[in-house]
């Protein structure tokens, strides 16, 4: 531990000598494939800000930003009220949306079906063969074989699970009363990975293995994913558009903390959702503070380029012209900092 403080320091001196301005955040693993490009795109346009994010869950991201150890939190799942009387002056701003898809390893299997009730009754330990009856009816041209299912779950405090088990909880009243929605819950079944990338890898090399990750994980690795039956009846799949529909019936409120799962409409996803940069809207540092607010800036704006070569579904503009007027009401030292350049 000792070590690495001084490790820590030791980059901190270096930053502060160099007149690099070093920000630090941590959070959600959903979007961590589009932010490490944003750290990267923008460090290339503006070499003088680093920005060093380490992935490890939207928990321990709310937990950080709340005790101020990092200059930014980020998160799929909006903070609770509880939360937020714990971290006053915090701020959300979506950056993009997403979906979290259901990604399996079954030999045989190259197209799956599976309706709210079938999910939920496999992630419930219920449904534990994958030729079990009520997956067979859905999925009456599949050679379904005779093997037992493993659930594959996160073990962290994960956005990712919240939006998973939101979704669960409002279409199984089983799910709702039982384990219920949250970032971390007590799973009925399964084994558990840290972060999507743990969860992908359970499913990669379990044969019979069912999980839950976001969309960029399960395409990059070319694992296959069910399509899910929607509030409207269709087997829906996951991509850009099913998740941008998601969000075409949802008010968004003025705090931005908003659940778009199990949304109304044809061609929706129902397990999409945005994720979220935590920021206190009066930054405490100058340079920090101007550095990081003029970064989510150009992310809102020029990062929504790069957003769908990434799996990941750029913000309505509705969504960019408000992220607009709350980020110039925000403040550094007092000051606003965007208000009058942009």
């Amino acid at each position: 531990m000792k070590r690495v403080l001084l490790t820590l320091l030791a980059i901190a001196g270096a930053a502060a000598a160099s007149g690099t301005v070093l920000i630090n955040g941590a959070g959600a693993t959903f979007p961590f494939p589009i932010y490490s490009k944003w750290f990267s795109e923008y460090n290339k346009a503006h070499p003088e800000v680093r920005i060093n994010y380490q992935s490890i869950g939207s928990g321990g991201g709310i937990k950080q930003i709340t005790e101020r150890t990092v200059d930014f939190g980020a998160s799929d799942a909006p903070m609770s009220n509880e939360e937020m009387q714990k971290a006053s002056g915090i701020q959300h701003i979506p950056t993009v949306m997403g979906a979290v898809v259901v990604i399996y390893n079954a030999p045989g299997i190259q197209e799956l079906k599976l309706t709210p009730q079938s999910l939920s009754a496999i992630f419930l330990g219920r449904i534990s063969k994958w030729n079990d009856p009520a997956l067979a009816r859905d999925n009456p041209s599949a050679k379904l074989p005779d093997l037992a299912i493993t659930v594959a779950h996160r073990s962290d405090g994960s956005g990712t699970t919240a939006v998973f088990t939101d979704y669960l909880a409002k279409v199984s009243p089983e799910w709702k009363a039982g384990p219920g929605a949250g970032k971390s819950v007590n799973w009925p079944a399964g084994l558990g990975g840290k972060g999507n990338e743990g969860v992908t890898g359970l499913v990669k090399q379990t044969e019979g293995a069912i999980g839950y990750v976001e969309l960029a994980y399960a395409s990059q690795n070319k694992l296959p994913m069910a399509d899910l039956k929607n509030q409207a009846g269709e087997f829906a799949r996951p991509s850009l558009q099913s998740v941008s529909a998601a969000a075409e019936s949802v008010q968004m409120p003025d705090d931005y903390r908003v659940s778009i799962t199990d949304s109304p409409g044809k061609g929706v996803w129902p397990i999409s959702a945005f994720t979220y940069l935590l920021v206190y809207k009066d930054q405490p540092d100058g340079a920090k503070g101007d550095a990081l607010l003029k970064f989510i800036w150009w992310a809102v704006h020029d990062g929504q380029k790069t957003a769908a070569s990434l799996d990941y579904a750029p913000l309505p503009h509705s969504a960019v012209t408000r992220v607009e007027k709350t980020l110039k009401a925000m403040t550094v030292q007092g000051k606003p900092v965007l208000a009058t350049n942009r």
